[in-house]
């Protein structure tokens, strides 16, 4: 936290597109991340598109905080509302993409009912919480059900959970569009190099 501007300067000279930014409350998931304050000093402090995964209870509480913070797209947990289509609505009303993801236990076609008011389906490859898991394979086959379940539709499926040079190309062959990658990219003394293998992946 002490170096986290040099940090974020460090992944956008590796030229990282987006900056996931994780939201964990200690109930949701067991385990507690960054909030407002630390979200809103980014913003400030980065150009780049802002990605928040909201993996929290009663996210429809803080979405008006995060979009004003300098979120540019919100994703929340499918698992964590009772009000889907409100939840959506609250998030593009302050002028923010929306996105919803799902735990790897949840079926992807619980997503059927929102897939023409959302922007982008985040798949959960780890259970969520904790990084440095290993991408769990199984979850490739619920990839591409989701690829053709939005088939039409401009809608983009992020994956997030144990993202490597290994799992890369596993994710893009089954109809990925954008890739999280933290342990594995900040472990890396080269990270532009591996940024750029990941970008570069033939699948």
């Amino acid at each position: 936290m002490l170096h986290l501007g040099d940090e974020l300067e460090r992944i956008k000279k590796a030229g990282v597109d987006w900056l996931h930014y994780d939201v964990m409350d200690g109930r949701f998931v067991p385990n507690l991340s960054f909030g407002l304050p630390e979200l809103k000093a980014i913003s400030k402090g980065t150009d780049m598109f802002i990605d928040v995964h909201l993996m929290i209870n009663n996210p429809d509480l803080y979405i008006r905080d995060f979009a004003q913070s300098g979120a540019n797209l919100i994703t929340f947990h499918l698992e964590s509302v009772e009000y889907p289509f409100d939840t959506i609505k609250s998030i593009k009303d302050y002028h923010c993409q929306a996105g919803i993801s799902i735990k790897p236990r949840t079926p992807a076609k619980s997503l059927l009912p929102f897939i023409d008011d959302i922007d982008v389906i985040l798949v959960m490859t780890v259970e969520p919480g904790f990084g440095g898991q290993s991408y769990m394979h199984d979850m490739t086959a619920k990839i591409s059900e989701i690829r053709d379940m939005i088939q039409g539709r401009n809608i983009r499926i992020e994956i997030d959970g144990g993202i490597d040079d290994t799992t890369a190309p596993e994710t893009l062959r089954a109809g990925a569009d954008i890739l999280v990658s933290g342990s594995y990219l900040f472990r890396q003394t080269d990270m532009k190099k591996a940024v750029d293998g990941l970008r570069n992946t033939e699948i």
